[in-house]
Formats: structure tokens, sequence, C-alpha cells
């Protein structure tokens, strides 16, 4: 095991820590911004907006994003997105702080009335660059991971990554989050955006320069342009039947998510009747999975084989969502998440091995792109059809019922998707792909002059 963790590196564990910090402002971000929307606006139309805005970029601009990772320093990259999003958040702050006055108190947000349209064409804007942001630095991410980890243990790196994302994201930050909300609408945002510009310096202290080779370009020639390079990104994906397949099927999963996800502050507020310290407390249960799922599914993927854990979540989210939406106690709905992150952990850390295994390091930008254009672009779409679902269901059923269908819909989807996966990504497809496709390993796929190191995480 010692072995193991030693061939992680100081590399690594600079993007861990930075990752950590990054997170843990999220996790304040994930009650202050749906409080901050319900507190200018209680229309399920116009929150689901704000959801689709921040997902819009997985939409408009993967595919682009992908292009730009294999042609800059990916590290470079991420620094500069992490400066970006701490300068976009710091302009929400200094925003929210000048309207911190006429806001109402986080636990009377369900008594307002209209829409503050100044400060939510802001929160739009704001989310929309910081979706940008975040589509090319966690784009760049998961393609510079191979550069600093052996492929043989990308499964550890990756598992051991989710862990923290998920304890940062639910365990710390929202508890720090709920209590700096309730002191002022505005820290919150301050310290996020704190978090970002941190999370920036602990990547730019990895050395080296991390640019993609591309062996098959003559020196000398023109370098293709942008179309002919997202083209080859394309049809090298759309050959892959495989990764193909769980491109679609991970878009649609996450297009549900969203159709749920979306409404899921109304429902916490107007179905669970929680408060931001409750809600912090709910959250616990994704953390608790996050934290379990990140470090056993390694275990999980080698004991059961991959296709039966990625079935299994598809599986677990239909009985998980169907379960929700019955719920009308926080407790319970705590105790479905933790175990619906556990089993989601699984899917996160195979799929994402997988794919920086077998993609050609030159390709691994354009390629991660396209596959996250269909799984992440469908997010938006499902945000504004949540929204949808509870406008038009309000008009047959009353508005906690509204609430409900929209995890009972997810649900249906899932059920699907668990029929069709269940076909579609076997465990000996998966094997077959990662042992006729493993890419090469860290020191050779990228230009750097940072080789592994052994410092260990």
């Amino acid at each position: 095991m010692s072995r193991e963790r030693v061939r992680l590196g100081g590399n690594y564990r600079k993007l861990y820590l930075s990752t950590a910090v990054s997170n843990i402002g999220d996790g304040m971000s994930t009650i202050a911004y749906p409080w901050l929307a319900t507190a200018i606006t209680r229309n399920p139309l116009l929150i689901a907006l704000v959801a689709a805005v921040q997902r819009l970029p997985w939409l408009v601009f993967t595919l682009p994003a992908g292009v730009i990772t294999d042609r800059v320093d990916r590290r470079r990259a991420m620094v500069w997105m992490d400066a970006l999003r701490g300068t976009f958040t710091a302009v929400v702050a200094v925003a929210v702080l000048s309207e911190q006055g006429t806001l109402p108190a986080p636990d009377d947000v369900k008594d307002i009335v209209g829409t503050r349209a100044g400060l939510y064409v802001l929160v739009m804007l704001a989310t929309l660059l910081l979706g940008c942001a975040e589509v090319l630095r966690d784009n760049c991410g998961q393609t510079f991971m191979p550069s600093i980890v052996d492929h043989q243990h990308l499964e550890q790196a990756n598992g051991r990554m989710w862990g923290i994302e998920s304890v940062a994201n639910t365990f710390i930050g929202p508890p720090l989050g709920s209590i700096l909300l309730l002191t002022a609408f505005s820290i919150p945002f301050f310290v996020d955006a704190a978090s970002f510009f941190v999370a920036a310096a602990l990547v730019a202290l990895i050395p080296g320069t991390f640019r993609a080779d591309h062996p098959e370009r003559i020196a000398g020639e023109p370098v293709p342009s942008w179309v002919d390079d997202l083209k080859e990104g394309v049809r090298w994906l759309y050959h892959h039947k495989l990764l193909w397949s769980m491109a679609i099927i991970l878009g649609l999963m996450n297009m549900a998510s969203m159709l749920s996800g979306s409404m899921f502050i109304l429902f916490a507020q107007d179905v669970l009747d929680i408060t931001p310290i409750t809600f912090t407390i709910m959250g616990f249960g994704f953390a608790l999975g996050g934290i379990v799922g990140g470090y056993v599914a390694p275990w999980m993927s080698r004991t059961f084989g991959s296709g039966s854990c990625l079935a299994l979540t598809l599986g677990s989210a239909a009985v998980i969502n169907f379960s929700v939406g019955l719920s009308s106690w926080w407790p319970l709905t705590a105790l479905l998440f933790a175990v619906g992150t556990l089993l989601g952990s699984s899917w996160n850390v195979i799929t994402v091995s997988l794919r920086q295994s077998i993609i050609p390091p030159h390709l691994l930008g354009r390629v991660n792109s396209v596959y996250r254009f269909f799984a992440w672009g469908m997010m938006p779409i499902g945000a504004v059809l949540g929204g949808l679902v509870v406008l038009i269901s309000r008009q047959f059923t009353s508005h906690d019922n509204s609430l409900r269908a929209v995890w009972f819909v997810d649900g249906m989807i899932h059920v699907a998707l668990f029929l069709v996966g269940r076909r579609v990504l076997t465990t000996d497809r998966l094997e077959a792909a990662r042992k006729a496709g493993v890419a090469p390993t860290a020191t050779a796929s990228l230009s750097s002059t940072a080789p592994l190191d052994e410092a260990g995480l």
C-alpha cells in the first residue's frame, strides 16, 4: 500500500490540496447561492434558469475548451481559470454586500414576493462566466492528472480526489457556509472567492510545462484549424462505441438529475421545511457517501466488476429518487443521499479512470471535451425541464406534490437507463477496452519537464 501511495507524488499532493481548498469554497456556495436565489425570487422557472445557466457552458463551450486544452499548457490554464473564478465570485460578493440591507433574513426567504431584477441578472451573468471558467479548468484538470500519476494508479488517485471533493464540498464547506450566511449574506461569497485564489497558487507551485505532444504532426507543417482539431476528437469518440455509449447514457443521467436538482432548494424549503442549518446537516449525507465511495470504488470495481458497479449506480438512483419523492422527513432524505453518493462515486472513479487510460494523450483534451459535451451539456436542458414540470403539474395538483413530481420523473428515466446500461456497459466490454487501448504512462504522454516524483501524498 505504501508503495502505491508514494507513487502518487508531491505534484499530485499539490493538485489534491488545491482541489480541497477550492471545494471548501464551493461547499459554502452550495448553501449561499441557492439561498440567495430564493431570496431574489420564488418563481420555480427563474430558479431553474439559474441552475440552467450555470450548466449552459457545458453545452456551448465544452467543445472549444477541448481544443484549447490540447493546445495550451494545462497547468497554466488551470491557474488562470481559478484566478478568474475568484474574480467573478468577488464581484458577486460586492454586489450582495451592497444589497445586504434589503435582502430578507435566510430564515424568512419563503415570505418574499416578486423578483429583485437587477441582482437576478447579475447573478445570472456571473454564473455564466463562472461556468465557462469551470469548463476549461475541469477539462484541463482531468487531462492533467495522467501527466503526474502513472496510469495503473489512476483509479486510486481519482478515488482520493473524489473523496476529498466530497468531504470539502459537503462536509466542511456547507457548515461553514451556513454559519457565515447567518452572519451576513455576502461573507460566504468573499470566502469562496479567496478559496479560488489559494487554489490557483497551489497549482502554480507544480513545476514543469504540460503541453500535449502531437506525434503525428510533421515539423514545419501548419497547425490544423480548430475545426479540424475538433473533428478529430469527435471522430475518435464516435468510433469508440463503448465510450460513445457511456457519454450518451451519462448525459441522460445528468439531465434527469438536474431535473430534480434544479428544484431541490424549493423542495427542501417547502416540503422538508428545512433551515440553512438543517440543510447543511442534510448535506452531510452527500459527504459521508462521497467519502466512503471515493475510497471503496476501486475495491468495488475489482470485487464486483466495473460493469456491475455502473449498473448498480443506475438502478440505485432510480430507487433513491422515487424514495426521496415520497419522503417528507429530511433525515431520511439525508440517508438516501448518502447511499446514492456512495454508489455514484464508483461511476465517476471507474469512467474517468477508463478515459484517462485509453484515450491517446494528444487527443485527451478534445475527446474528453466531446464526452463531457454529451455528459454535461444535457444538464441545462434538465434544469429547465425541472422548472417546467413544477409549473405544469401545479395546474393539476398541490404545490408540494408538484415539487415531488420532479423526483418521480427522474426515477423513471433512471429505470430506463438501467435497462439499457446493464446490457451495454458490461464488465467484459470495459476491461477489453482498457486492455486494448492503454495510453502511454505519464512520463511519456506530455512534454513535461517535471517527471513523476516519489514524495507521496
